[in-house]
């Protein structure tokens, strides 16, 4: 039957899914492009729509070209490694400078409510602060990133919280330490973090690209972590593509029961994805299944292939096969389908009542979820039943992981004696201790 309405049809057809979404918890990326490209307007429209909806809402947002406009204009060409750039304090100040501001844009946006404005008669708290806790890149390659870091955890409960009481939540690509540094961050990962933090329903990154298609040009509607995984080899590593897929397929690992992938270049892209049964980007699904258990001769390829990367980047010192296996019954290990994802050893020192926390490992696109605290928990429970006083570490890169759990500084002659022994002065890695309650 024809109608003189036509989205009066649409707008039965959507009502499933108005009542699906009552209630839930979607956290969407918005990149720093479709601001500077003033797609800002009609997104912040969307938001407050599906605010009204009874959707919670936490909104992470971008901010790479502007800066990089701001850096043009000082005169600054910042260094660049491993995909990002070298945030140092002259950087960072810019940084910070771009972040306040795009925050207040979409603040006094979602505050807008006159007459004849798609926003009028809303009332839209929109909140933000210190709510990702980072930890600095450090050095890599010899290389010192200085403010450029990488989320820590993001602050749930306090989030959860605000959205509880109708709040919109609003999160800058920054995070703070808890020495009071701030730190730049990839808002691809900070919206990751977020969404399996909050395990929220959906997350929803909007970038150039509408989708993910396979080598015929065809969209590909619909996949699992394993089948979007193998498409990173047809992007470079920190281009914007590779981002999001590596955040969307992390993010269906740790739970999140669908990410979605649009563009903001189309105008109709995030409510047509989730208003109609067809949808218009990709969404990965998630696979989930994992177990801590003791580690066994047959995990060794899983574990070489887990710790080749930390290993060529110089996070942790090189294993051979023949040491693992030595060593096998030191070892705890997270097991996802068959995957080993994370792994941790415990190496006793008897005669001094001490033991080493070693090989601390979590696989890349599982980060984020707890599981080194999970494998920190358990190696102290082991640590424990053997009688022992103290846990100590060697670590180039994670010291601020340790501090927060615990451990302290100590020096090289804190170590047992056939530890002090081996110790690697050019590696120079910081000494940590963590008595045993």
């Amino acid at each position: 039957m024809d109608t003189r309405f036509p989205f009066v049809d649409w707008f039965r057809n959507a009502s499933p899914y108005i009542n699906a979404h009552r209630g839930r918890t979607f956290v969407i990326l918005i990149e720093g492009e479709a601001m500077a490209r003033g797609r800002g307007e009609q997104l912040i429209q969307d938001l407050a729509l599906l605010h009204t909806l009874g959707v919670h809402l936490v909104v992470v947002f971008g901010i790479r070209p502007q800066v990089r406009q701001a850096l043009d204009d000082a005169g600054i060409v910042p260094e660049r490694h491993q995909g990002r750039w070298v945030a140092d304090q002259a950087i960072m100040g810019i940084v910070e400078r771009i972040a306040a501001e795009q925050r207040m844009w979409l603040e006094a946006r979602l505050s807008l409510g006159l007459p004849n404005t798609p926003l009028h008669g809303m009332e839209l708290t929109a909140i933000s602060g210190n709510l990702v806790m980072a930890k600095p890149l450090g050095v890599r390659e010899g290389i010192d990133f200085h403010h450029s870091g990488e989320v820590r955890r993001v602050r749930s409960r306090v989030i959860q919280g605000l959205l509880e009481k109708g709040s919109l939540v609003v999160l800058p690509p920054l995070g703070f330490s808890s020495t009071g540094e701030v730190f730049d961050l990839d808002a691809a990962e900070v919206a990751q973090h977020t969404a399996v933090a909050l395990s929220a329903d959906k997350l929803i990154l909007l970038g150039e690209a509408s989708g993910l298609f396979d080598q015929s040009g065809q969209m590909q509607r619909q996949l699992t972590p394993a089948e979007a995984e193998p498409l990173l080899r047809q992007v470079e590593t920190a281009d914007e593509p590779a981002r999001h897929l590596r955040a969307a397929c992390a993010a269906a690992r740790h739970g999140v029961a669908r990410t979605h992938l649009l563009s903001w270049h189309d105008h109709d892209a995030l409510l047509g994805e989730l208003f109609t049964r067809d949808g218009v980007g990709t969404m990965i699904t998630q696979h989930r299944y994992e177990q801590l258990r003791p580690a066994e001769l047959g995990d060794i390829g899983g574990l070489l292939e887990l710790l080749d990367p930390l290993e060529r980047c110089g996070m942790l010192v090189p294993r051979s096969r023949e040491r693992l296996e030595h060593e096998i019954d030191d070892y705890l290990v997270i097991e996802r389908d068959g995957m080993i994802i994370g792994c941790a050893a415990l190496h006793a020192f008897a005669d001094a009542g001490i033991a080493e926390l070693a090989c601390v490992a979590v696989h890349d696109d599982y980060r984020g979820g707890a599981r080194g605290e999970l494998l920190l928990a358990e190696i102290e429970r082991r640590a424990r039943r053997l009688g022992l006083s103290a846990l100590f570490a060697l670590t180039t890169h994670t010291a601020h992981w340790f501090f927060e759990h615990g451990f302290g500084l100590a020096d090289i002659a804190d170590l047992p004696l056939l530890k002090r022994d081996t110790y690697s002065y050019a590696r120079k890695s910081k000494v940590l201790i963590k008595p045993l309650g």
